[in-house]
């Protein structure tokens, strides 16, 4: 039988064409998983589709970075699959365990080693990137919630001696919001 596992790296990506690519190359099942290769959600979904696999059984994946980011780890899950009697294939042509020979067993090392590479210049490059836009100022994260104009009116509100509650109603934020510059406006004094 052949079983397929998808996933993104974040809940914004789209599965779909790694669903049809799998679908297409005749997966009867198919697990998705729609946050990083070190989120929970991945550990159970491929572990889901780990434990379904049965001897005989070929566990498909578009690229094998899609089993995991650390070497460790994609080797550990080629292992668990060998165990069960079962291979693993990339839709991609990098990996196919169903050959044993010692030349493939060394590619399957080298296409971990390669995945772990690719991870870690993405991460330098990101990382490098995050830097120079710090340096020039700019803000890295989610937007602010309120306005600076809109902050003013709650620190007013809140010496006027409004309650949290009513004052995160009307500005249409979570009352934690409206403490964490309570908070924030409190520590900046000291």
């Amino acid at each position: 039988m052949k079983i397929g596992y998808a996933r993104v790296s974040t809940t914004d990506q789209d599965l779909s064409s790694q669903v049809e690519s799998l679908e297409a190359a005749g997966c009867e099942r198919i697990w998705e998983a729609k946050l990083s290769g070190v989120s929970d959600e991945h550990e159970s979904k491929l572990g889901e589709a780990i434990n379904f696999v049965r001897d005989g059984d070929v566990l498909l994946v578009t690229r094998l970075d899609r089993l995991g980011r650390a070497l460790a780890k994609i080797l550990k899950v080629i292992e668990t699959i060998h165990e069960k009697g079962a291979t693993i294939k990339t839709l991609d042509g990098t990996l196919d365990t169903s050959n044993t020979s010692p030349l493939a067993k060394a590619m399957i090392n080298l296409c971990g080693t390669f995945a772990q590479l690719e991870r870690d210049l993405i991460l330098d490059r990101t990382s490098e990137g995050r830097e120079r836009a710090k340096a020039k100022g700019t803000h890295m994260g989610r937007p602010p919630a309120l306005s600076e104009k809109e902050i003013k009116d709650i620190y007013r509100r809140l010496d006027n001696g409004e309650s949290i509650a009513s004052i995160a109603r009307r500005y249409k934020v979570s009352r934690p919001t409206i403490t964490r510059y309570r908070d924030k406006r409190t520590k900046d004094q000291i």
